[in-house]
């Protein structure tokens, strides 16, 4: 994909097709010829035939008869082609009515699989290879594609490339996921686990729960990852990191990559917990839990994409995990998928939860607690909002009140939101953004692997 194709956004035809079954311009002139001018198309052959066969053909009398003949021919011809189109109108079409095709602009989306193709073709030509004098050959993606700097790979690139990867199923060998598995294990810190770009040297369990999610779903080994998941969890404490404890963007992450990595790990029944317990009670959705960007108080407003992310994670533990989902959990799990389906004006992308959002983790600096080292963090709602409703606990709830209705209508418009925000298979944050980060990988991962789900999700091979 080129840069002009990566900064150009989805283009959409405002045309209406012609109601089905109407009658076109050229029936309805037909008919009006045939219903009023049957004897002036008669009368005008008849005076052509007369004026221009020669006398000799046998007297006025056979001139008269010849012309006469023609005339009343063309007319009688014009009224029955006229008598049959309305006939036609009338009845209705016979087999589905097929409208003139509208001329696709260049960088019109087509079907799913062409725009994983181009989505592919995209990566690979985008993708880094560097030699690092101390790391040794690296082979991954930056944070963004289309930096203007030098691309170098980073973690939390080349683990959602990773994953793009592993969804796609590595169609080729232009692109080796041994590669990418070498090239993350090279960029774990000296210490130990892995951060974001603008975090510095110390690990996050954000970025490290990511990347060992992605190294598990890669066949890394058991062992080696367990060394990584004991210090994760050892670090993802109060004591340790509060600011990440608190934040449920955080505390999800760290829960999905780990069920991942080591789902028989100690951490994973208390981050469910801590999670269940940080949901809140909305008065204007009829008191309904729900999350915030906060597991703690003071909690903020609540959030359609906090509360996708934890229904998303909730969901996953209560499959993965051998210890039993409390009913504390699953009520609050329950609620938040009711919370969601509750947005009003859910068709579509017009329900104000879809919105994209931004927040900050601010942690303090450990070589200088009086400064905070700050992770700005972008979501994509409606790819969260999609993968939060296509969760088996969402469709049982739906199922249950009686809300399938509600659930396809807010799955539909969550899936129009996702797709309408790529361009052959490579999504774009907004265009009012300042920053170069116009194409992340997280996002272009987030929406390749919804499509994929929701696809999957509404096969029916009877139909």
């Amino acid at each position: 994909m080129s840069q002009q194709q990566l900064g150009r956004g989805p283009l959409r035809s405002d045309g209406t097709a012609p109601e089905p079954g109407g009658p076109s311009e050229a029936a309805r002139f037909v008919g009006w010829l045939g219903s009023l001018g049957c004897a002036a198309a008669g009368y005008a052959v008849f005076q052509f035939l007369f004026g221009v066969l020669p006398g000799s053909l046998g007297g006025e009398a056979a001139k008269y008869l010849i012309s006469g003949v023609s005339g009343i021919g063309t007319g009688v011809a014009a009224w029955l082609a006229a008598a049959l189109l309305r006939a036609r109108a009338a009845a209705g079409p016979s087999r589905p009515p097929t409208t003139a095709p509208v001329a696709a602009a260049p960088s019109a989306q087509g079907p799913l699989p062409q725009v994983f193709t181009a989505a592919y073709g995209t990566l690979v030509d985008k993708v880094c290879v560097v030699d690092d004098p101390a790391r040794g050959r690296l082979t991954g993606w930056s944070h963004s594609l289309g930096e203007s700097s030098p691309p170098r790979p980073t973690s939390v690139g080349t683990a959602y490339g990773l994953h793009i990867m592993l969804d796609f199923g590595v169609p080729d060998g232009r692109l080796r996921t041994g590669d990418l598995v070498d090239t993350l294990w090279r960029l774990r810190l000296p210490a130990g686990g892995w951060s974001a770009r603008s975090q510095g040297s110390e690990p996050r369990p954000e970025v490290t729960a990511l990347v060992l999610g992605a190294l598990a779903r890669a066949g890394a080994s058991g062992e080696r990852l367990a060394e990584e998941v004991g210090r994760c969890a050892a670090g993802f404490t109060h004591e340790h990191d509060r600011a990440g404890r608190e934040s449920t963007h955080v505390v999800t992450t760290v829960l999905r990559g780990l069920l991942r990595a080591a789902p028989d790990s100690a951490v994973l029944p208390v981050l469910r917990e801590a999670l269940a317990d940080g949901a809140i009670s909305d008065p204007r959705r009829e008191h309904l839990r729900c999350w915030s960007y906060r597991l703690d108080p003071p909690y903020g407003m609540p959030s359609a994409l906090h509360t996708a992310q934890a229904v998303v994670a909730l969901d996953r533990a209560a499959r993965v995990l051998d210890e039993p989902e409390g009913a504390g959990v699953r009520s609050a799990r329950e609620d938040g998928v009711r919370w969601l389906l509750a947005c009003a004006g859910a068709a579509h992308s017009r329900c104000p939860d879809l919105r994209n959002l931004r927040e900050e983790v601010r942690r303090p600096r450990t070589d200088d607690p009086e400064r905070h080292e700050v992770l700005n963090v972008r979501h994509f709602t409606a790819s969260w909002v999609l993968r939060a409703l296509m969760t088996p606990g969402a469709r049982e709830v739906a199922s249950q009140d009686g809300l399938e209705e509600a659930w396809r209508e807010r799955l539909d418009g969550a899936a129009a939101a996702v797709w309408a925000g790529q361009t052959d298979g490579i999504w774009s944050w907004g265009r009012t953004d300042g920053s170069e980060l116009r194409h992340p990988m997280w996002m272009t991962y987030q929406g390749l692997s919804a499509l994929r789900a929701h696809a999957v999700w509404m096969y029916r091979p009877e139909e």
